[in-house]
C-alpha cells in the first residue's frame, strides 16, 4: 500500500513535468466550424474571422501601438501612436468592413550623421475588422497620436420593433366584411 503512494505522486509529478515541456506557443487550439456552416446561412465572414484568431499574437504586427476605446454606447475610438508622420504620410480606407490605416514615411535626405535611431520612422499598414453598421465618423491628428472616431449606426429597417397582434374575433369580422363585400 504505501508504494501505491509513491507510484501515484511519482505519476503525478511525470504528467506535471511532461507538461511543463510543451510551451503555450505550442499548443495551438483549432475549432472545426464544418457543422456549423451546414446549419447556418451568411456567417462565413464571422467563421473565417474567428479561424484567423488561432493564426496567434506573434503573426500580427506590433508596429505602430494603438489603443481601442469605448467612448459612449454605440461609439469607439482608435488611436494610433504615429509620432513622426504629418497628416500628407497617413492614409484611411474603409473597405468592406476593413479598416485600413497606412503610413508612408517619404525618405528625405539628412543632413546631419545619425548616431542613435530611437524613433521609427518606417512605413506601416495596419487593418481593423470592423463589426457591420460601423462608420468612420471622421480622424485627427494631434501630438502624435492618430484619433478615428467610429460610430455604430444601425439602418432603423433592422432595429427591432413591436408587431401588433390583432384579435381573432375582429380578424374573423374583418375577413367575413370582405367576402359579403364580395358578393354584392
Amino acid at each position: 500500500m504505501r508504494h501505491d503512494g509513491c507510484r501515484e505522486r511519482w505519476r503525478k509529478h511525470a504528467v506535471v513535468e511532461t507538461l511543463s515541456l510543451v510551451s503555450m506557443e505550442d499548443m495551438t487550439m483549432r475549432i472545426d466550424f464544418s457543422p456549423l456552416y451546414r446549419s447556418t446561412v451568411g456567417f462565413d465572414r464571422l467563421f473565417s474571422l474567428m479561424d484567423g484568431l488561432g493564426a496567434g499574437e506573434a503573426a500580427q504586427p506590433t508596429y505602430p501601438p494603438y489603443n481601442i476605446e469605448r467612448t459612449a454606447e454605440n461609439a469607439y475610438r482608435i488611436t494610433m501612436a504615429v509620432a513622426g508622420f504629418g497628416s500628407d504620410e497617413l492614409g484611411i480606407e474603409l473597405k468592406e468592413n476593413t479598416l485600413t490605416v497606412k503610413g508612408e514615411k517619404t525618405v528625405a535626405d539628412e543632413k546631419h550623421d545619425v548616431l542613435y535611431r530611437g524613433i521609427a520612422s518606417r512605413s506601416f499598414e495596419r487593418r481593423f475588422q470592423l463589426a457591420d453598421h460601423m462608420q468612420v465618423e471622421g480622424a485627427a491628428l494631434e501630438n502624435g497620436l492618430l484619433h478615428i472616431d467610429l460610430a455604430r449606426r444601425v439602418p432603423e429597417e433592422l432595429k427591432p420593433r413591436r408587431i401588433p397582434i390583432a384579435q381573432a374575433t375582429s380578424a374573423a369580422r374583418l375577413a367575413g366584411s370582405s367576402e359579403i363585400g364580395a358578393a354584392a
